[in-house]
């Protein structure tokens, strides 16, 4: 006959798991899929700069690909003020709703 204490007995099935340890995994789950910023080189940067000037120009609606530590993030709107002095931009995506973005969270720009 098997032990209570093991084989799966009265012991072993009473394994509880606190509230904080379990949001302590949730958490270092979480972090597991962080991924790094990607370093762009020179002439990515000046396609990037192109392509932000045309829309500042022109008022041609842009797709933005900006860095999140998690997932990328896609923004279609208008470059409406470029700063260079604070390094953002400033993009409209709709009538009220607008954003500053920083030069270094954007990754990609197309028309």
């Amino acid at each position: 006959m098997a032990s209570k204490l093991t084989d799966n007995g009265i012991i072993e099935s009473s394994r509880l798991i606190l509230p904080e340890h379990r949001d302590a995994y949730v958490d270092h789950m979480h972090e597991i899929n962080r991924k790094e910023k990607p370093i762009l080189d020179e002439q990515e940067w000046q396609l990037i700069g192109e392509t932000l000037m045309v829309s500042f120009q022109e008022r041609v609606t842009v797709t933005l690909t900006l860095y999140d530590p998690f997932d990328d993030v896609v923004m279609n709107g208008v470059v409406d003020r470029i700063d260079r002095n604070r390094k953002e931009i400033k993009f409209v995506r709709g009538e009220e709703d607008y954003s500053f973005i920083p030069f270094k969270n954007i990754l990609g720009a197309s028309v």
